[in-house]
């Protein structure tokens, strides 16, 4: 482990000075009970690494769920001049647009509690997961290629789901710039068969009940309330995206001996953003973010159709609409003081004043509801966290828990979970995570983003 080069500016704030190659300071959001993991884990040195690239503003910044990742650290937000900065696949990540979306009803626990060892294998049964699962979709390339360019609004228009889910998913569904010709012909045939479908890792869907309210007001705006259902969807682009990404490391490993980049790690591979090359890399991630939206929003259809077959209520008594679906893995060019410019976002969650904010938790522990902030754009480029946050690599977890008996545990505290395979149960044990709750008051009383709700997980389904 390297020194720790923390330095506490005030409760929830650590500077990392700026040394080296570094361009700029770092700052990690954190209380001080977690600066210990942090540094074990020698992810803030990945705080370092992405100061040091060119055309670099503000600081290097992470969130307190910060760890280990490719390149970047997963928790961290670098934004970038467009005249001298760079774009990077490792600083979005190999899931893109990996994200979350939730899903409001008017019903309370007590009216699916009797159902719920039902429902969540119904859940189970309609919607594809596992490693490498296929879905019930089988596209032409020509189909997929209108997913790439058109994103959810591709799946509103064959009829899964409505318009007024388009209103409430970041940029409506669909990010400009996407082009499907810098799409390789091997990342569009992996895109056929896994639209619709959950995948594995620390993707699920879960079924939660609203246990707390911090701010009647934005509950209320959001169709919140105390004891009501929810459902959260937690997926992104499956193995579309991860070959975008691999496809384009390769390009940017190039494209940065081409103009003179010195990386401190290759992981950093990158372009100007305005290259050739940070223009391509540009339009196959907006690709494959646009292929997440629609698949979310697939899914988001076969939970409002199992919920209906099961419960025999109508839409209208359900009530299933779409709180909001936000990416947390991605990058975009946004409007920051006055200024154009493009921000990485990677487990990090755009945090923009009104705007919900979506942070899920573990099988076992708590999601919440957030709203961003005016502090945010001021100190964040209106970022917040994105999750728990690991602190146990799979392996690490594997050795602690059996799949099957952590299934049994976590029935004995209300909870009905169904998987695949015991062993993706047993590498993503609450245990492996960072505890959610902490996470979200570093951000709370940091002002970055505000508390709204907290729901506690009835039922799990993961791949």
């Amino acid at each position: 482990m390297y020194p720790c080069p923390l330095k506490k500016i005030d409760d929830y704030r650590w500077k990392i000075e700026k040394t080296g190659a570094m361009k700029t300071e770092g700052l990690i959001f954190a209380s001080e009970k977690m600066v210990p993991n942090i540094c074990s884990d020698n992810a803030y040195q990945q705080v370092s690494n992405v100061a040091s690239l060119p055309g670099i503003i503000g600081k290097s910044l992470a969130m307190p769920d910060i760890h280990w990742g490719y390149g970047f650290p997963i928790g961290g937000v670098g934004a970038f001049d467009l005249n001298n900065g760079i774009i990077s696949p490792g600083g979005i990540g190999y899931d893109i647009n990996c994200g979350v979306r939730l899903l409001r009803t008017n019903l309370s626990k007590k009216d699916i509690y009797k159902n719920i060892k039902n429902l969540i294998p119904a859940l189970f049964t309609n919607i594809p997961s596992g490693v490498g699962s296929t879905g019930k979709l089988n596209l032409l390339p020509s189909e997929v290629k209108q997913v790439l360019e058109k994103g959810a609004k591709w799946a509103v228009e064959k009829g899964f789901g409505e318009k007024n889910d388009l209103k409430n998913t970041e940029e409506n569904g669909t990010l400009e710039g996407a082009n499907f010709v810098n799409v390789s012909q091997r990342a569009i045939e992996r895109g056929r068969e896994q639209l619709g479908t959950l995948g594995a890792g620390n993707h699920f869907l879960e079924v939660q009940e609203v246990v707390e309210i911090y701010d009647e007001s934005f509950a209320k705006k959001f169709g919140l309330f105390l004891g009501q259902i929810t459902i959260m969807i937690h997926t992104g682009s499956r193995g579309l995206g991860y070959q975008v990404c691999d496809d384009y490391i390769k390009v940017m490993l190039d494209a940065a001996r081409k103009y003179g980049i010195n990386l401190v790690d290759k992981q950093l591979a990158c372009a100007p953003v305005l290259s050739d090359e940070g223009k391509r890399y540009f339009s196959a991630m907006a690709s494959a973010a646009n292929y997440a939206w629609a698949n979310r929003q697939i899914i988001t259809h076969w939970v409002r159709e199992t919920f209906m077959k099961l419960l025999t209520k109508s839409p209208k008594e359900l009530g299933l609409e779409l709180v909001y679906d936000v990416a947390h893995n991605i990058g975009k060019f946004e409007d920051h003081s006055g200024k154009r410019i493009f921000i990485h976002r990677k487990g990090a969650t755009r945090s923009f004043p009104n705007i919900p904010v979506l942070i899920p938790g573990t099988m076992g522990t708590a999601s919440y509801v957030l709203v961003g902030t005016e502090q945010a754009l001021k100190e964040t480029f209106g970022s917040t966290c994105h999750g728990a946050g690991r602190q146990m690599s799979r392996t690490q977890a594997l050795k602690g828990e059996r799949g099957s008996e952590l299934a049994k545990r976590l029935e004995t505290e209300g909870i009905t979970v169904q998987a695949k395979e015991w062993k993706t149960l047993a590498e993503e044990s609450p245990n492996a995570y960072k505890d959610v709750n902490l996470v979200v008051e570093v951000c709370h009383n940091a002002g970055i983003s505000k508390k709204i709700a907290k729901m506690k997980p009835l039922g799990v389904i993961k791949g």
